[in-house]
Parts: C-alpha cells; sequence; structure tokens
C-alpha cells in the first residue's frame, strides 16, 4: 500500500522535514501494520531532527502514536481492529501508517482515547520513571520542576503531588505558571530571577531533595545551586542545548550531590515492563488522576511548523500531531 510520511535526509532545522508517498509491504513475522490516527510531539524528535542525538538518514521521524491494527504478520496475536499505543520507536511514527514489532504495542484502555495516549504515553511513561522508579520520591520531599507548563511538566507536578511531594515549578511567565499551579504546584518562581536564592528562601535555606530537570544547558547551574546536601539532580532533556563539559568537582563543592542522566528506554527495555508501567500510566489517565492538556493540534504535514512552535516556546501541555 502507499502511505504518507514525514522524511528527512540529512540533519538540520525544520526545513529538512520532507512529506512524502512512501510504500509499506505486508507486515512481516511479528509485526502489526498500524493506521496511526494520532500522533505524539516531543523534543527528542527534534533532537533527532536536529542531529543532537545522531540517527541514519534517509530516516522517519517520531516515536510515539496510537492507531488500529489493520493487518497483522506470523506469530502475532493482537486483534486486527484492537486500538493500541506505543512511545519506545524505533523512529517512525510520522506516518499515516506503519510496520512495527507488536512486542512494542500496548493496547489502549476504553477510558484512554487516541489523542490522549499519543499525547501522554511518551510523557507519562517518562514522568513515571522519573518520580517513583529514578528519584524515587517519598511524602514529604521537595521538588524542583523547571519548564513546569511544559507536556512532561505538566505531567511531573501532578504526579509529584500524588507522591506527596512540594512542589517548586519554574516557568518563563506568569501565565505558565498560573499554569503550573493549575496542576497542582505549590510555589511557583520566574525563570531568569535568580531561581536557586529563590528556592532556598521557600525551603528555609535548605534546599530541594530532587531536581527534574528537562531544559539543561541554562538551568544546570540553578537546578545544582537548588539542592539539598546530598540532592538529586535528575538531568533529562536538553531542550536549552545539551549540558556538556561537567567538572565532578562541582557535585561534591555543592554538596556532595547525586547526578544522573536518565533515559526512558532503559526503564521500559522489557515487553514486561512496558506492559506493567505504561498500564499504570493508563490507569491513572483514565481514571483522571493524570490530567492531560492537549493544548495544541497540526496536520501531520505540517509537522515543520509544530517543530519550529515547539522550539521557539510557543506550545504548552501537550500536542499532537493528526494524519
Amino acid at each position: 500500500m502507499v502511505m504518507k510520511a514525514i522524511r528527512i535526509d540529512a540533519s538540520g532545522g525544520p526545513e529538512v522535514v520532507q512529506w512524502q508517498d512512501i510504500t509499506l509491504p505486508p507486515p512481516g513475522p511479528g509485526e502489526a501494520q498500524l493506521r496511526h490516527t494520532a500522533i505524539g510531539l516531543n523534543f527528542i524528535d527534534t533532537y533527532h531532527r536536529s542531529g543532537l542525538y545522531p540517527i541514519a538518514f534517509p530516516s522517519g521521524l517520531g516515536l510515539e502514536a496510537a492507531g488500529v491494527v489493520e493487518a497483522v504478520g506470523e506469530g502475532v496475536t493482537l486483534s486486527v481492529g484492537t486500538r493500541v499505543g506505543y512511545c519506545w520507536g524505533p523512529i517512525g511514527a510520522y506516518a499515516t501508517h506503519r510496520n512495527i514489532a507488536a512486542a512494542m504495542l500496548v493496547p489502549l484502555p476504553d477510558g484512554v482515547s487516541d489523542e490522549m495516549a499519543a499525547a501522554g504515553l511518551l510523557k507519562g511513561c517518562t514522568t513515571e520513571f522519573l518520580v517513583e522508579r529514578c528519584g524515587k520520591v517519598r511524602p514529604g520531599d521537595w521538588a524542583l520542576v523547571p519548564a513546569a507548563a511544559g507536556g512532561v511538566g505538566l505531567l511531573l507536578v501532578q504526579w509529584l503531588k500524588l507522591a506527596g511531594a512540594t512542589v517548586i515549578a519554574v516557568a518563563g511567565t506568569q501565565q505558565k505558571l498560573a499554569l503550573a499551579a493549575a496542576h497542582g504546584a505549590d510555589h511557583g518562581v520566574l525563570d531568569g530571577s535568580d531561581v536557586a536564592a529563590q528556592v532556598r528562601a521557600l525551603t528555609g535555606g535548605r534546599g530541594v531533595d530532587v531536581v527534574f530537570d528537562g531544559v539543561g544547558k541554562n538551568s544546570w547551574e540553578s537546578s545544582l545551586d537548588s539542592l539539598k546536601r546530598r540532592g538529586l539532580m535528575i538531568s533529562f532533556g536538553n531542550a536549552s542545548g545539551p549540558v556538556s563539559g561537567v567538572d565532578l568537582g562541582i557535585l561534591a563543592r555543592k554538596g556532595s550531590l547525586f547526578a544522573t542522566r536518565p533515559t526512558l528506554f532503559d526503564y521500559y527495555a522489557t515487553p514486561e515492563e512496558r506492559l506493567q508501567h505504561a498500564g499504570r500510566v493508563m490507569g491513572l489517565m483514565a481514571s483522571g488522576g493524570l490530567k492531560l492538556a492537549i493544548n495544541q493540534r497540526y496536520k501531520l504535514a505540517n509537522a515543520a511548523k509544530a517543530h519550529e512552535d515547539l522550539a521557539a516556546r510557543l506550545t504548552t501541555g501537550s500536542t499532537v500531531l493528526v494524519p
């Protein structure tokens, strides 16, 4: 069959994004053929496009989507017509259809729409592993969330509150701080101010137990300076550029700090992990315990514009691309 997909032949800006006709063969052994109904937009997509995270060319884009199984290959037990989602790749979700290993798919419960899954599965699973299994947040902990009005940021605020933490949100405008507060943040600090000094004031000089930093280069120093002695720095994204040239001694000088640079794929490495932990994420989404703000929708053919707006910080919450 002939389907439409986003392809890139080289790294670069949004101008390298191409909308092409692609011939899709029948699914092979262990594969399912999906018709995508909604596709997630994530910062990692821009990293793959720009070359920050190197990929082989030519390539598709996108790691996350929801859709309907339309055909299956040998050995696949999923039924045609099953609604499914995925957020672990491989790259190629920016497409109307695709073949993908059935082991990468999770069935969607009735309470989770296709758009909810595409907008929230990657961000929700990222949030789950960051709070529960990487940060191991406990009731009474203090947590700092830079870029708290973004897609992952708003989910982090909510999950941290479910875990019993006190949350300090950082965002670039008062409107974004208000959005974080509406999702449960206890305190708000404007980006560009002396974030660490305000965090110290809010915590009585102690600092926070953990920072969930998806911003990267621009917030690295202030995030470290916001931590308590033996606090944990979780650097999980590069929205402002990667953190590089780090002197490990800085962790000692700032209070015997811990630091980690985790990825989703190491915490969702097996089918069992994907089903268990994604199941918890979708259960919270279905019950309303984890609220998704789908604030932007773009036609899939306009993916380049979506990338421009994401990089310019013109979006809030989550965004979906519609085939």
